[in-house]
């Protein structure tokens, strides 16, 4: 769960990633320059792993550590999960 002052924070760069995406659809439909183009994927591309990251570092410092404080299998699951979740950014 995000914190309402990073909920708005995470909001505002989305915002900013779908406006980005928008925009290379737009440049497709154009026939701008592909490296152009490319250059533009990998900054909304860019935009994206910071909001991950982002909810990441949320889910760790308030999920993760709250069910450590608590113990046993909830713990146990909630690194799990987080693990699994690091695995799927490092791969993407």
């Amino acid at each position: 769960m995000t914190r309402d002052n990073n909920k708005a924070d995470l909001r505002k760069r989305l915002s900013r990633v779908e406006g980005q995406v928008r925009g290379i659809s737009r440049m497709v439909d154009e026939d701008k320059y592909c490296i152009d183009i490319l250059t533009q994927v990998a900054a909304a591309t860019k935009a994206l792993e910071t909001v991950a990251l982002s909810l990441l570092s949320d889910h760790l410092s308030h999920c993760v550590a709250q069910a450590s404080a608590e113990g046993g299998e909830v713990a146990a699951e909630k690194v799990r999960e987080a693990n699994d979740a690091i695995a799927r950014l490092v791969r993407s």
